[in-house]
């Protein structure tokens, strides 16, 4: 049997965020550097001074394979917290994606790697490393509370979070309304009368 965080993998962001009703929605600016990377972790968690990524780099041998590093870097745009060299030692470690409230660098190099990175943007100055900052703490990133061990779903549309408490729940209630939404996809396809039935049904509450 599939543990949560693949069954979580296969679920689209759309879903999850309905099952939340919306309100663990990160910052929509941050958006995968593909279209199609996909990724589901728990969250292990940096809070970085702007232009300091010491503790990326101390997440990054302290993280778990699997994990998705999670990087409230208060949104910064100026400075990168991390550039494809930092990236490919977290890929080889075996995290399993990059979640920043803040920008990148190097993305030409970091796209070559096929590595899942959420991000702000990309800029070209990096950050220092004065060793400041703390890993594994809650933290506030995109506008939501994470907590460590949080479940992290990103795809095109976006990246939601998922409590550790709740996630048994909300994978159930996701998981009705991917159903629900496949069966509501097969109803209307090419089918103009099922189509103004369900506006119908819709515009009559």
């Amino acid at each position: 049997m599939k543990d949560i965080v693949s069954l979580f993998q296969e679920i689209p962001t759309t879903c999850i965020s309905d099952a939340l009703q919306g309100m663990n929605n990160l910052d929509p600016g941050i958006k995968p550097l593909k279209e199609q990377y996909r990724v589901a972790g728990r969250a292990f968690t940096v809070k970085m001074p702007v232009g300091d990524n010491h503790a990326v780099l101390r997440a990054i041998s302290e993280a778990k394979p699997d994990d998705i590093l999670v990087i409230d870097a208060k949104g910064d745009t100026y400075r990168a917290v991390a550039g494809d060299f930092v990236v490919g030692m977290a890929q080889t470690l075996g995290i399993k994606g990059f979640v920043v409230d803040g920008v990148i660098r190097d993305i030409h190099g970091i796209r070559e790697l096929n590595y899942p990175v959420f991000c702000k943007g990309t800029t070209v100055a990096a950050s220092g490393i004065a060793g400041g900052g703390e890993i594994n703490v809650p933290i506030s990133c995109g506008g939501v509370s994470i907590q460590p061990g949080d479940i992290i779903v990103g795809d095109v549309d976006g990246v939601v979070v998922v409590p550790k408490d709740i996630e048994t729940t909300i994978l159930h209630k996701a998981l009705d309304k991917l159903k629900m939404d496949q069966e509501r996809e097969e109803l209307v396809s090419g089918d103009q009368e099922a189509i103004r039935k369900h506006l119908d049904s819709i515009l009559s509450k």
